[in-house]
């Protein structure tokens, strides 16, 4: 299938049409996670937009966004296997006027977990993510779990804000060897990859136990043991609505959410549990 490419705005206004549209944002590089997230909006039967846009506002001046991989040619490949109806892959200048002023703010759940070890980000995340509400007018958008705290924040913002938009959640796609699909896995060298399997473990190792404190522990263990090959940002146990530490006594639904530096490579990743 021949997918339409919008390059700007008034592109996108002639490809959209009419009826129902899905979006599944994306910044690019996909990989089979991003597949997962296609098949998703593709399975739900109606127009379905891909967009690539790798996005300034949510890197920081010490972060990757000028070696982030574009890889547009084989994106717009994949998209075309999976029978996507339109790629909108706007300029950044497209995105952003130059004199812009206003701009969306994460609150508290944006300065917390992921937000604290990225100050900024989820300001840039949310903007650019209700830009492309805005733009494309999706009745559905599909995210992936792999950016949990990513996931919760969107929600929060399509229901403080109002938006008629229902956001669908997919599951992380691994690795045959548990690692998360990222694509920023291209940078990690043969043995830099074998010390990231230790992230995966380690959610492995505390899923199956039945407190706080023990999830924790075993958790922990696990990255313990990868250092000092693998230097640990956080290993949080949160609330999956709120992203707030959970207590030693709770009961319930609850993310393990990691973060690591394997060499230059940040990466994350989470496993739902039930407490």
């Amino acid at each position: 299938m021949e997918s339409i490419v919008a390059r700007n705005r008034a592109d996108l206004v002639k490809a959209r049409g009419d009826g129902p549209v899905v979006l599944v944002p994306t910044m690019g590089a996909l990989h089979d996670g991003h597949r997962a997230l296609i098949r998703e909006g593709r399975a739900l039967g109606v127009r379905l937009v891909v967009s690539i846009f790798v996005n300034p506002l949510q890197f920081a001046p010490t972060e990757d966004f000028s070696r982030y991989p574009r890889t547009f040619e084989a994106d717009l490949d994949v998209c075309r296997a999976e029978g996507v109806d339109v790629v909108f892959a706007p300029s950044v200048e497209d995105m952003y006027r130059p004199d812009r002023q206003v701009a969306i703010t994460s609150g508290h759940m944006g300065t917390i977990v992921e937000g604290a070890s990225r100050p900024g980000h989820f300001d840039g995340m949310l903007t650019v993510v209700l830009k492309l509400f805005n733009l494309v007018q999706p009745d559905i958008a599909c995210f992936g779990q792999k950016d949990a705290q990513q996931l919760a924040m969107i929600r929060r913002m399509v229901t403080d804000l109002d938006l008629p938009i229902d956001v669908v959640g997919v599951p992380t796609v691994r690795e045959t060897d548990g690692l998360a699909l990222s694509s920023r896995n291209r940078y990690l060298s043969a043995d830099e990859r074998q010390v990231a399997l230790a992230l995966s473990r380690a959610l492995f190792a505390g899923a199956v136990e039945p407190t706080p404190e023990k999830v924790r522990a075993a958790a922990l263990s696990v990255l313990g043991a990868a250092a000092p090959e693998l230097v640990l940002d956080y290993l949080a146990l949160v609330d999956p609505a709120t992203f707030e530490e959970v207590g030693d006594g709770y009961h319930g639904d609850a993310i393990l959410a990691v973060a690591a530096r394997v060499g230059a490579t940040r990466l994350i990743d989470n496993a739902i549990l039930r407490l």
